[in-house]
């Protein structure tokens, strides 16, 4: 992706550390300038695109702050807040994500109770941004208008082992929220 995203209407990021994103093979493995993938997006985002970040172990800040976007210029697209410390909260007896946002068209007009996730990263609500559920007090679901773009967040992973099955598999909330969240970012 050496220039904006151009045919598209949502990027969706998921476990993949800022390094990995930003730096081209060209700049990374052979020293070469080249574009900036992330400043690409940011502007993309500013311009009209949506943009779903979806938690994970290289999202947000990730594993041992080793995700990084808390220092690039994607961040400040964010709904949320990056922690400067590894951001993760395991749950491995469940939590229960709480939806606070029902009438938002993003989650897909899911309502009622959620199965238990796994874990998420930890963030902090950006002002001005709609927090649509949480877990464990902190945003899951968080949205926010970035310029003429859109942005998003499910901190949680959309798969093993931080959704199981009963939430990723068996509920057929999680496509509904997913499917809500695409629609929202696209318009």
């Amino acid at each position: 992706m050496p220039e904006a995203p151009a045919g598209y209407d949502v990027v969706i990021l998921s476990d993949i550390g800022a390094n990995s994103f930003q730096l081209s093979p060209e700049v990374f493995e052979r020293g070469t300038p080249g574009a900036d993938r992330i400043d690409a997006l940011r502007g993309w985002v500013g311009d009209g695109g949506g943009l779903l970040m979806v938690g994970g172990y290289l999202s947000f800040t990730g594993f041992e702050g080793k995700a990084a976007y808390r220092n690039a210029a994607l961040h400040e697209v964010l709904p949320v807040e990056l922690l400067p410390e590894d951001d993760r909260v395991e749950l491995p007896a469940g939590g229960r994500p709480s939806a606070v946002g029902t009438g938002h068209p993003a989650l897909g007009g899911v309502i009622g109770e959620w199965p238990p996730l796994l874990g998420y990263n930890r963030v902090r609500t950006r002002p001005g941004a709609d927090v649509l559920a949480t877990l464990g007090g902190d945003p899951l679901v968080a949205v926010a208008e970035y310029g003429a773009g859109r942005s998003a967040v499910f901190t949680s992973d959309c798969s093993p082992h931080w959704a199981p099955a009963a939430f990723c598999e068996e509920w057929d909330g999680c496509a509904r929220v997913f499917g809500g969240l695409v629609e929202w970012l696209s318009r």
